[in-house]
């Protein structure tokens, strides 16, 4: 389990939402005013799945992503995660229900990456739980980190594996069958360390389901399920 109480997440959100409520409303996609989203960035989050694979210890696995991140849906996420707009997760929700959704596999479990605990005192929320909440998509915390890491903003890809390496360890795992979640996969190397923790502690990883990611390396039109992980 995470080190902190799944209610401090829960009241931290509700702060930003209430927070939100008593500051100017513009849109998070373009700045018009008066409206969360303006009905011209709306059709931006309409969720059109692609998936690319990340190397992972074990194997390569699947990563679908809802979104790409780029133009309008970049700038929500990022408000949700940098201004703390948290409000504007709903209409990020259907995105990662479509990425769970390709998966097609009943009875797996909904794992979320780990929040730094240095993101955690900045936001007062983990992003991927309030997404997962606001999708209505249960989540069990089976990952938790074990050491300190840099922010990976500004690191590059090798940079980013070793900031991450040996970073999370994986409880009560053993025999489930995980299909992990978070907001955005960029290079892949945190995901790769969750999939490594998880194989690990004796999970079968499918894959994972996010918001969005970065277009590099990602191909659009997934439809179907997707293929379920050999290596256990």
């Amino acid at each position: 389990m995470t080190s902190h109480p799944p209610t401090r997440s829960v009241v931290g959100a509700a702060i930003a939402d209430a927070l939100a409520l008593l500051l100017p409303v513009m849109c998070a996609g373009c700045g018009a005013p008066d409206a969360d989203i303006c009905e011209e960035c709306r059709p931006a989050l309409a969720p059109r799945v692609g998936t690319r694979w990340v190397d992972a210890a074990g194997g390569a696995v699947p990563v679908c992503s809802g979104l790409r991140f780029e133009g309008v849906a970049a700038r929500i996420v990022r408000a949700v995660k940098e201004e703390g707009r948290t409000p504007l997760v709903r209409a990020l929700a259907p995105a990662l229900r479509a990425a769970v959704a390709v998966f097609a596999e009943p009875g797996a479990v909904l794992v979320p990456l780990p929040t730094s605990r240095a993101s955690f005192r900045r936001r007062g929320y983990r992003v991927p739980d309030l997404l997962a909440r606001r999708a209505g998509l249960p989540v069990r915390h089976l990952l938790q980190t074990v050491r300190r890491t840099a922010d990976q903003r500004g690191l590059g890809r090798d940079q980013r594996r070793a900031n991450v390496a040996k970073s999370m360890i994986s409880r009560d795992a053993a025999s489930l069958r995980v299909i992990l979640i978070d907001d955005v996969v960029t290079t892949g190397v945190t995901l790769a360390e969750a999939v490594r923790a998880l194989r690990e502690a004796g999970a079968g990883v499918i894959g994972a389901a996010t918001v969005a990611a970065t277009p590099r390396r990602m191909s659009a039109g997934a439809s179907g399920s997707v293929a379920s992980e050999t290596h256990r």
